[in-house]
């Protein structure tokens, strides 16, 4: 059994323990059976190499024309009224209403609650803004777009001064791309996963205060584009949508398509690897700080810790980007396309992987030590008070009482996530690779493919 950064059992309940993961709670799922690891594994090898060998012979999704999910025409109906209704401007007005709720509630706890692991404004920020926007991206779609409330303050004040939301003072430049939104990802990972001050609420209020300033002088400058590519949580958010089943079309439409279909829509633009390397470097760091030879190590080393942490999280996240960049770089593209695009022309791949290992890694995370939270929000001053009728409920731990289900999860969700993804870089290698390369071409990729799974299932074992 592992030990928390604060002297929790990493494989207590999220509950009994002290807030740990950032300083907020008990982060690590259990350790999943070592064959179970390697079952995983051996899976995720062998679908590989079957989609390599027997795959489809052309690309089937065209980003310019992904095509949607046949359906029967009263499905398509059925699709086109809720299309109707969620692109409403009463559901969208009240969609942001709730954003700017959840954020008002959420900074209420921080400012005046009291200074302790226990405020729910903690939880609020890191279990459901950060863990919980990936589910809610892949059920719903873009869905921090829709709640974001930065665009909700933005617009307001836009309009209040009439211009047009939508427009700012000038133009994003193109070379920008996704760079802002890894920059602000990795501020985050580091204030949640290395900051000696990441579960207090000075530190968090500081975050949110230079979150808050950038994103509304960036969209007085440049519009609605500013938060597209630049927000960091709705950059995430729209990431992962792309594996959801909800997409659209080139007039904005609410449509159906496979996630396959929704990654070849993905555009490659500057920084897009970045935020990938990002996204999936401080997770491995997470599982990987956690592991008992890692904690061997930090008990046995005479370098001062912190030095130690900064430098594992960015030896990470770097190492990632190298293997993404160099596997995507291997081969020579088909065309004008530049050997520098293909990381980002490659990138999309690699987000079903992430989606799998973020949902093993921190499946109890969000679901046991969530109700937790939803516990401590009815006491946003820790005055013992019910606001909201919740300070008596008892948390489940269903999943925790059953490891051998939540193995299966976890494992399952890890394979799941490279079977999509190792289709998606087989198909996007069919588009991009000379002919004579469609299949050696891809070998790079592929073997940094299946160490991400691997590596991956190592960790969750190991932690």
């Amino acid at each position: 059994m592992t030990t928390d950064p604060l002297g929790g059992p990493s494989g207590g309940r999220p509950g009994d323990a002290v807030l740990a993961h950032s300083g907020i709670g008990a982060t690590a799922d259990l350790p999943i059976p070592f064959e179970a690891v390697v079952i995983g594994s051996a899976l995720a090898l062998t679908a590989s190499f079957v989609v390599l060998a027997v795959a489809w012979r052309r690309p089937r999704y065209d980003g310019d024309r992904p095509g949607t999910t046949r359906m029967e025409p009263w499905r398509a109906d059925a699709v086109a009224r809720l299309g109707t209704v969620v692109d409403h401007p009463a559901t969208r007005l009240v969609l942001r209403l709730l954003g700017v709720l959840f954020f008002a509630y959420l900074l209420f706890a921080l400012v005046a609650g009291r200074d302790v692991v226990t405020n729910p404004g903690l939880g609020m920020f890191y279990v459901f803004l950060w863990v919980g926007i990936v589910p809610a991206s892949v059920f719903f779609g873009r869905f921090y777009r829709a709640v974001n409330p930065v665009r909700a303050i933005h617009a307001g004040l836009a309009r209040l001064a009439g211009n047009d939301p939508s427009v700012g003072a000038r133009e994003l430049p193109p070379w920008l791309g996704y760079w802002p939104a890894a920059l602000g990802l990795f501020a985050f990972v580091w204030l949640e996963l290395v900051s000696t001050s990441g579960t207090t609420t000075s530190s968090v209020r500081l975050w949110l205060a230079a979150y808050l300033g950038i994103m509304l002088v960036g969209g007085a400058l440049f519009g609605d584009t500013f938060f597209e590519r630049c927000d960091p949580f709705e950059a995430y958010s729209t990431l992962v949508a792309h594996v959801s089943v909800w997409g659209r079309d080139e007039d904005g439409t609410l449509v159906v398509r496979s996630p396959l279909a929704n990654l070849a829509t993905l555009r490659p633009d500057p920084g897009l690897a970045a935020v990938v390397a990002v996204l999936f470097g401080s997770t491995a760091y997470d599982s990987f700080r956690e592991s008992i030879p890692f904690a061997k190590f930090m008990n046995n080393t005479t370098i001062d810790s912190d030095l130690i942490l900064n430098v594992s999280l960015v030896a990470l996240v770097a190492l990632v980007g190298v293997l993404l960049a160099g596997a995507a770089m291997a081969t020579p593209a088909v065309g004008d396309v530049p050997r520098r695009d293909l990381p980002a022309r490659m990138a999309p791949s690699i987000v079903p992987i992430i989606v799998g290992y973020i949902v093993a890694h921190y499946v109890t995370y969000l679901l046991e030590f969530g109700q937790q939270v939803v516990i401590y929000m009815s006491d946003p001053l820790g005055t013992g008070a019910n606001w909201l009728g919740t300070a008596d409920l008892q948390p489940s731990y269903f999943l925790t009482d059953n490891i051998g289900l939540l193995a299966f999860i976890q494992v399952g969700a890890v394979v799941l996530g490279h079977i999509i993804g190792a289709v998606a870089a087989h198909d996007r290698s069919l588009a991009l690779l000379p002919k004579q390369h469609t299949v050696t071409g891809q070998l790079p990729m592929l073997v940094v493919m299946v160490a991400f799974t691997a590596g991956g299932l190592y960790l969750l074992f190991a932690s």
